[in-house]
């Protein structure tokens, strides 16, 4: 029997609600996966991409995945990957590096055989090039065969790939997918295999209750009842507490009924998320996030649906999706993806003002550097030639699984935080477009070389 992890959306990186510790959380999740792969003595750990919340991880973020790998590779537990739409970069990937070092191996079309399983990978590809997939594997000898997959299958929640077209056209009878990218755990059966979800580390977004976690995957002729496959679901106790307040104000309700409910529940060190529904008073956000704060919460953020409604009735596009507004308004000016870059370095950068100028030309280097065509292309024809995620639901401001509707902050001062921390950045969805900051990477890697 072979007894491995099947984890994913680990979005290492990712400093959620601009919060330092937020990031930290991200990777202290991760940690605790690899850690209970190690008291459990599994045969292999199975990360379904998406390790990185952007191809561009920060120094930090690098040594503390790097040290995390060494120390499953000490205890002689293989770390099986493959790349998600997030992380992925049009050269080297991340995992190459890793896997130079001993540390992983990125699963491809070959076999790799850990016990009387082979594993197989897929990247995640962009929808427009799936119809040139041919799905041919090598040959194997095992007992049994695991596809690693990065992307959103059917049958589960926004859905763009065809499953049963990669089991059938298969040149390899697979007995299940792991699969990344939808954050919410799920299973089925399809065309005679499982196909399954591990779901997120930590939650990315306000629509991920659940407690977070990851699966534990059997393989063998004593694995369940069910065939020779057996999933299970275990919990991860490492993450931050999430309270999500739901309130329902009765007419002449107001802030104090808000306060009320939020003295319900044990803040401490948590993120609070408040949203509030009816037909009560206005409620002022900054007002409960105050009083939140005073309660211990580590963030606190309020969603007020009714805001909500009444800005999507006067606009045909939501504060909740800013990113989309901006991505249209550039496609109808036609300028190049090189030039939509600068522009978010100008309009998002965190640097000072007197320092946007020598960040914009930095940018403009570096881009020319990388493709000295770069600033010929508009961004709809660099979508056509990058296969673009626009119909990934990371694209629009969430994170894969997440119903696009359901914002954490629900304020506009919070969408445009979000815009210039790049949540729903267009490019971040998309695995095989030109990095934009190639000769970064390249220097993120020099650094992370140095430091090994």
């Amino acid at each position: 029997m072979t007894r491995v992890i099947h984890t994913g959306d680990t979005h290492i990186g990712y400093q959620q609600y601009h919060s330092p510790e937020r990031r930290r959380d991200f990777l202290r999740a991760f940690e605790q996966v690899l850690a209970d792969a190690r008291e459990d003595d599994v045969h292999a750990v199975v990360h379904a991409g998406d390790l990185f919340h952007d191809r561009r991880p920060d120094l930090r973020d690098l040594q503390g995945v790097v040290a995390a790998l060494r120390s499953l590779r000490d205890a002689g537990i293989p770390f099986l990957a493959v790349v998600g739409n997030h992380e992925g970069k049009r050269d080297g990937q991340w995992l190459d590096l890793f896997e130079d070092l001993g540390l992983a191996t990125r699963l491809d079309d070959a076999p790799h055989v850990v016990g009387d399983t082979a594993f197989y990978g897929l990247d995640y590809v962009p929808e427009s090039r799936r119809d040139d997939l041919d799905y041919d594997f090598e040959p194997h000898d095992a007992d049994h065969a695991a596809l690693v997959a990065h992307g959103l299958f059917e049958p589960f929640g926004y859905a763009d790939w065809d499953t049963e077209r990669v089991l059938t056209e298969a040149s390899v009878d697979f007995d299940a997918m792991l699969l990344g990218d939808n954050h919410h755990p799920d299973r089925a059966e399809v065309a005679g295999a499982w196909v399954t979800y591990c779901g997120s580390t930590e939650r990315a977004s306000a629509s991920e209750r659940e407690d977070r976690g990851y699966n534990i995957v059997r393989f063998g002729d004593d694995a369940s009842a069910d065939g020779d496959v057996s999933i299970t679901r275990r919990g991860l106790d490492a993450t931050r507490d999430f309270a999500f307040v739901d309130v329902d104000l009765a007419d002449g309700e107001g802030v104090e009924r808000v306060r009320e409910q939020v003295r319900q529940h044990d803040l401490e060190d948590a993120v609070a998320l408040v949203t509030i529904d009816g037909d009560g008073e206005p409620i002022t956000p900054a007002a409960v996030e105050e009083f939140a704060a005073d309660q211990g919460a580590l963030v606190a953020r309020v969603n007020d649906r009714r805001d909500r409604e009444t800005e999507e009735t006067e606009t045909s596009v939501s504060f909740a999706d800013p990113d989309d507004a901006v991505r249209e308004r550039v496609r109808e000016l036609g300028i190049s993806e090189a030039a939509h870059d600068i522009d978010e370095t100008v309009r998002a950068s965190k640097v000072a003002d007197s320092n946007v100028r020598e960040e914009a030309s930095r940018r403009v280097r570096e881009l020319i550097d990388d493709d000295p065509e770069a600033f010929d292309r508009t961004v709809e024809a660099a979508d056509d030639e990058a296969e673009s995620d626009d119909t990934d639901p990371a694209a629009d401001g969430t994170e894969s699984g997440e119903d696009p509707g359901d914002d954490a902050t629900g304020t506009a001062e919070d969408a445009d935080e979000a815009v210039a921390d790049g949540e729903g950045d267009p490019t971040v969805g998309d695995a095989t477009d030109g990095d934009p900051a190639a000769s970064a990477d390249d220097d993120g890697q020099a650094s992370m070389e140095e430091y090994l």
